[in-house]
């Protein structure tokens, strides 16, 4: 049985949380969701997440929705690597992709 979480999401926040237990949702329903449906979802849990970024309730609430919070390591990925990420699994995960590139690269 899955324990019950409640959190407290301030007022700015509740269209993202919303958005965020909707993916949730999606991601757990053990079929696959209508292409456009997750596409547009994506997109503006996305649009939400670039606006509160800085916000710091942001990574308790990405701490407790898994999804959102891989859709935002996908957007700060290109200019911040895995920001959510522990360094040392950031760093491990980053050499092993070098180790693999090397070797497709050697044949």
């Amino acid at each position: 049985m899955a324990s019950v979480v409640r959190l407290t999401v301030p007022h700015e926040l509740l269209s993202l949380a919303r958005l965020a237990q909707l993916l949730q949702g999606l991601e757990g329903q053990g079929r696959a969701a209508h292409p456009h449906q997750y596409q547009l979802l994506v997109r503006k849990l996305s649009a939400e997440l670039l606006t509160h970024q800085g916000h710091e309730a942001l990574p308790t609430l990405l701490d407790h929705l898994p999804a959102a919070a891989e859709v935002y390591e996908n957007l700060q990925y290109g200019h911040a690597g895995l920001v959510r990420a522990p360094l040392e699994a950031s760093l491990a995960s980053e050499l092993a992709v070098r180790d693999v590139l090397e070797r497709v690269r050697r044949g």
